[in-house]
């Protein structure tokens, strides 16, 4: 199925592979993951992530043969979503939560989809989403999580500059601001003040703008410890090129310190 002209929400295709069976989703964002997204969909299984919540595929259009449907069905995928539109990890996103909120679930997890983070522990941000919190942000640098060979630069450039800009912003001591692994709530994401589903959130604003929104109306909040992992040898599974993917991150760190994002009406 196609789904076209829906404001703020790129273009995309859709297969269910199988009903809606449960009360959360899992959205993973994909572009030419490989082995890596059937390898973390392999864990998932292993600790029957998929019995516990739908896991939803949002695809930006690989061609590397990732997305293959009878692997995915294999894996235990409920649905892929394949974006036919401009725009990258936030349109994604966009994608996939309007489509999980129309279908009907109460609340939304978002993990990245290169194996880098313990999928094994979403089972907790469920627990924290019926326990009532709205936006839970997974950490590896507080009490129980675990930062595993990250790049020194990277470990820096979060710890001096994006967690304390997020936190700034949000007024709301946040630790590892650039870790995609994180849920939130139907309440949050349809709140009237919040409106993800605008086109200005086409790269990595949509993640920067929902890590700060949460405490500036007022909902609940929390970080919960999750294990990241980069691996020990060859290229760092990453979407951001050093220079210029740092400096677009800058320059949304400042806008969203400005409140650019925050709706107009």
């Amino acid at each position: 199925m196609i789904y076209e002209e829906i404001p703020g929400v790129p273009k995309f295709e859709c297969e269910e592979y199988a009903p809606k069976r449960t009360k959360y989703c899992i959205c993973i964002p994909i572009i030419n993951e490989g082995n890596r997204i059937w390898d973390e969909l392999q864990r998932a299984q292993r600790y029957q992530i998929d019995k516990a919540s739908d896991i939803i595929i949002c695809d930006g259009g690989s061609t590397d043969g990732c997305t293959e449907s009878e692997q995915l069905k294999v894996l235990g995928v409920n649905t892929l979503l394949v974006k036919r539109d401009k725009g990258k990890q936030g349109a994604q996103l966009r994608m996939g939560m309007w489509w999980a909120l129309q279908r009907g679930y109460d609340g939304i997890v978002t993990i990245d989809g290169n194996n880098k983070d313990s999928i094994e522990d979403i089972p907790r941000f469920l627990e924290k989403l019926e326990q009532g919190y709205d936006f839970i942000q997974g950490s590896r640098y507080i009490k129980g999580g675990h930062a595993v060979n990250t790049p020194i630069i990277r470990h820096l450039s979060v710890r001096l500059i994006h967690a304390p800009l997020i936190s700034l912003t949000a007024k709301y001591h946040f630790t590892d601001t650039t870790n995609a692994f994180r849920a939130h709530s139907r309440k949050y994401l349809e709140h009237p003040e919040v409106q993800p589903f605008r086109d200005i959130f086409m790269t990595y604003e949509l993640l920067a703008y929902l890590s700060v929104r949460a405490t500036q109306l007022g909902l609940k909040v929390c970080e919960l410890p999750v294990t990241r992992a980069y691996p020990k040898t060859g290229k760092t599974p990453t979407k951001i090129s050093f220079l210029k993917g740092n400096s677009e991150l800058m320059s949304i760190l400042l806008k969203n310190l400005r409140g650019e994002y925050k709706p107009k009406c």
